[in-house]
């Protein structure tokens, strides 16, 4: 986005993500034979699934949970038979003890944990963190050579990431709103004005711990809501070495869908040079991204909302050659090269209008006839692109410069909207996405970012300068509230 522009290892490093190291005191075998595990701080039911070997459907049935994602700390889980081993008698004339391999040494890559390399080599993080002096297990570092001692076997080959994502079922829901936030100031206000989810960008750059979302997700699930992540990366690291930033990106991505946010945004608006390298830009080149990416997440938490990365709304690169895809093509190519199979929603930007959102004509700035000026005609075209898939608008805002003073001359095309028009558009929005049912998500752009120069992001925000919010109401009548 132009105001704040800045495969795939294997499934067993997907499961270090989201691996922690629990003592076994957390299970308690019960007279009956069944296993009792004491849900911890950080864990989540599919973590559980993957530490005991069953899926999530039979915890869930065994213990009567509807919601999957409810779950807390202190609970106690029966798991289902099958999935622990039941205490083995020892044979009269047990076989004789294999002895442990010998000491071995092991590279750190980026994106492994201590835990993680533990589980490879069958001994403990603290085994590990001892035999090289390290003080605090979670500080270790690529190309960091550690001495392995006292395990039970050695890491399996990497191969290559596997061409097909896991099948999961599409990511059930209804319309829903949220907001994109600086911080989280007024969530009173976004909760009236009938937001459920709150969006953060997060900046990823190579090396990066996935424990950096975690702040993120935890202040948004304090104040009760659903968190969206719009995650990218660095153009320039990414331009230098493609397919192994892509690599390290979907391991991180792992790492995060292991945190268990509600959904991740894979990029942001690939499709112009301030956010994907110039002379690489296409549709095809960020599908490989989207389907390393989608895997990894799924294979880790198939219950977090991919989304596709939004691209600009433009039709400048006739203008830009080689720095500019204009969306509706960037958009054809990815359909093209299987997008549609790696994402539950398609990302959707618009921030351009100077009209009401039921209008499909009259802008008056050249090319008014261009789709990307009107709103329907935005979900015309990535709906027939997407057929059958459900979009979602990552960003949707309206710009007025009222209460903040003239805009810079490239966003002079805002400068009569007031911010009743701001409040009334974005209503109308909302009550055209939810009768037309192609939009199963819609983040406003945006609740209370303050920055106002040759960037004007606050001229988007719902919070105005005198912390009034007149979109607030108009959003929760169209809400339906």
């Amino acid at each position: 986005m132009r105001r704040f522009l800045p495969a795939l290892l294997l499934l067993m490093v997907m499961v270090a993500f989201t691996s922690v190291n629990i003592s076994l005191a957390q299970d308690q075998q019960q007279n009956t034979g069944q296993t009792v595990h004491v849900v911890q701080a950080g864990e989540n039911l599919y973590r559980i699934s993957l530490r005991y070997g069953v899926s999530m459907t039979a915890i869930q049935q065994a213990n009567n949970i509807a919601n999957a994602n409810l779950i807390f700390v202190g609970q106690r889980l029966v798991i289902p038979t099958g999935g622990t081993t039941p205490p083995v008698t020892p044979p009269t004339n047990p076989p004789p003890t294999t002895p442990p391999p010998a000491a071995t040494t092991y590279t750190v890559k980026r994106g492994d944990t201590l835990g993680g390399i533990a589980r490879q080599f069958g001994t403990t993080t603290q085994a590990i963190a001892s035999a090289n002096n390290i003080a605090n297990p979670n500080l270790i570092y690529p190309g960091q050579v550690l001495n392995i001692s006292g395990g039970t076997g050695t890491p399996p080959p990497v191969t290559n990431p596997p061409t097909n994502p896991p099948v999961n079922p599409p990511i059930a829901g209804g319309f829903e709103l949220g907001g994109h936030v600086d911080g989280f100031r007024y969530p009173d206000q976004m909760r009236g004005a009938g937001m459920s989810w709150a969006k953060k960008q997060l900046f990823w750059s190579q090396g990066q711990p996935a424990s950096i979302a975690q702040p993120m997700i935890d202040q948004a699930r304090g104040m009760g809501f659903k968190i969206l992540l719009g995650i990218v990366g660095d153009p320039g690291q990414l331009g230098a070495n493609r397919a192994q930033y892509i690599q390290d990106f979907s391991v991180f991505l792992a790492g995060v869908a292991a945190l268990n946010p509600d959904g991740i945004e894979i990029w942001n608006e690939p499709n112009i040079d301030r956010q994907w390298p110039a002379g690489q830009i296409s549709g095809a080149a960020y599908t490989e991204m989207l389907r390393a990416g989608y895997t990894a997440i799924k294979n880790v938490n198939r219950n977090v909302l991919v989304i596709s990365a939004a691209p600009a709304p433009t039709g400048a690169e006739g203008a830009f050659p080689g720095r500019v895809v204009n969306d509706d093509r960037f958009i054809r190519d990815m359909a093209n090269n299987g997008a549609a199979n790696f994402m539950d929603c398609v990302g959707v930007h618009y921030n351009e209008g100077i009209l009401p959102p039921d209008r499909t004509s009259g802008d008056p700035r050249g090319n008014s006839s261009h789709y990307s000026r009107y709103y329907p005609t935005m979900v015309s075209v990535y709906s027939a692109t997407f057929p059958g898939k459900a979009l979602c608008f990552t960003e949707l805002g309206y710009l007025s410069p009222e209460g903040f003073g003239p805009l810079p001359a490239s966003f002079a095309w805002a400068g009569n909207t007031t911010v009743t028009n701001q409040a009334e558009w974005l209503a109308g929005a909302v009550r055209q996405a939810r009768s037309g049912r192609l939009v199963r998500l819609m983040i406003i752009w945006n609740v209370d970012f303050t920055r106002y120069d040759d960037d004007p992001m606050a001229g988007y925000a719902i919070i105005r300068p005198n912390n009034a919010c007149p979109a607030c109401s108009t959003l929760r009548s169209a809400m339906g509230l």
